[in-house]
């Protein structure tokens, strides 16, 4: 069974047919990841004041950003990990704004797609516990992003 991957468009600009390529790259990613295939995310496209207000509510970056990731398998303080069940392993939630993406495609001249799957696949990379707070983290989750990019033909 492959990733499940539940799309979800609160803002209503979206159709099915926007989801099908990303639902092939982070297909893509998972199996260049070696991925469990008993595992699944969600992908939710908002405003941007709906991402100010996450990003300042979780982050305390009052600002609107591009994509949000929040990954379910980190422990928080005082949480023990629960072993034994048998239930597909919910990696997280990606959080994408739909405006911020649609005027990044612009700044950087490709398409609205391109600027979806790379934000999309940003998000799961972070689900998976890849991050950008170092040089060395950010040279390793780029790299990683750039190869997913290139294998799934998702370039500039």
């Amino acid at each position: 069974m492959p990733l499940v991957i539940d799309f979800h468009d609160e803002t209503n600009q979206l159709s099915e047919t926007d989801f099908q390529p990303l639902e092939a790259l982070l297909q893509t990613a998972a199996e260049y990841e070696k991925l469990e295939h008993d595992a699944e995310i969600s992908v939710t496209f908002v405003t941007n004041a709906t991402i100010q207000a996450l990003n300042r509510d979780y982050r305390q970056y009052d600002r609107v950003t591009d994509v949000l990731s929040f990954a379910m398998e980190e422990l928080g303080e005082g949480e023990i990990e629960i072993l034994g069940i048998e239930e597909p392993r919910m990696l997280g939630d990606i959080v994408i704004s739909l405006p911020k993406a649609e005027e990044q495609a612009i700044e950087y001249g490709h398409s609205l797609q391109r600027e979806l799957g790379f934000l999309a696949l940003h998000g799961f990379l972070h689900l998976l516990g890849y991050d950008h707070m170092t040089e060395e983290e950010e040279a390793i989750m780029f790299t990683k992003q750039k190869e997913i990019l290139s294998i799934y033909g998702l370039e500039r």
